[in-house]
C-alpha cells in the first residue's frame, strides 16, 4: 500500500511540475503555415505568452500583414488549448476560420470549436501581443460573403478554394472576434 501511495504521489508531483513549467514558459502551438498539414503543425499548444493588451482595439488593420495567429480556448479541465489559424479583417472587425475538411457540423468536429461553444472567451496572439476577445459564430449571409471575400483577397489558397463560390468541402465556419464584455 505504501509503495502504491508513493508511486501515485510521485506521478501527481510530476504532473504538477509539468503543468507549472508549461504555464511559466508557455507551450504555444507550432508557428506553421495554416495550410501545412504535417503532424507537428497539427499539434495544439497550451498557454499563450505575450504582452496582454487590455485597451480596446478599434483598428485591426495591423493584422493584414500577418498570415497566421494563435487562438487560445478554455477547456473544461482548466488547461488551455491553443491552435494556429488564419485571420482577416473586414469593416474593422477581426475574423478567424475553422475548416472542416472531413465534413461535420460546428462545433462537434473540432475540439477548439467545442471549447468556444461552451465558453466563447478566447485569447488571440498576434505577433508578441495577446488580446482577450469573445468569439461569435457568423450566421448572417451578407457578413459571411463579405468575410469570405476578404479571405480570398488576402490568401491565394482561399482564392482558389472560393473561386466557384462557398464550397461544400471543406466546410467553412467563420468566427468573429468581438470585444469582451466587462
Amino acid at each position: 500500500m505504501k509503495i502504491l501511495l508513493r508511486i501515485g504521489g510521485s506521478i501527481l508531483i510530476c504532473l504538477f511540475l509539468l503543468l507549472s513549467a508549461s504555464r511559466i514558459f508557455g507551450f504555444e502551438p507550432e508557428d506553421c503555415s495554416p495550410f501545412n498539414r504535417s503532424l507537428s503543425c497539427k499539434l495544439p499548444g497550451l498557454w499563450l505568452r505575450g504582452k496582454l493588451v487590455t485597451t480596446p482595439v478599434t483598428d485591426w488593420s495591423f493584422s493584414d500583414g500577418v498570415d497566421a495567429i494563435f487562438v487560445e480556448t478554455a477547456t473544461w479541465y482548466f488547461v488551455p488549448h491553443s491552435v494556429t489559424t488564419t485571420v482577416v479583417t473586414s469593416d474593422g472587425t477581426l475574423y478567424v476560420p475553422s475548416l472542416y475538411y472531413g465534413g461535420g457540423e460546428f462545433p462537434t468536429e473540432r475540439f477548439w470549436n467545442r471549447n468556444i461553444a461552451r465558453d466563447p472567451n478566447v485569447r488571440l496572439k498576434i505577433g508578441d501581443k495577446v488580446y482577450p476577445r469573445t468569439a461569435a459564430l457568423v450566421t448572417d449571409p451578407a457578413e459571411r460573403s463579405r468575410v469570405l471575400a476578404a479571405f480570398a483577397a488576402k490568401y491565394d489558397r482561399w482564392r482558389e478554394m472560393l473561386k466557384n463560390g462557398d464550397p461544400e468541402k471543406p466546410k467553412i465556419v467563420l468566427l468573429r472576434m468581438d470585444p469582451r464584455s466587462t
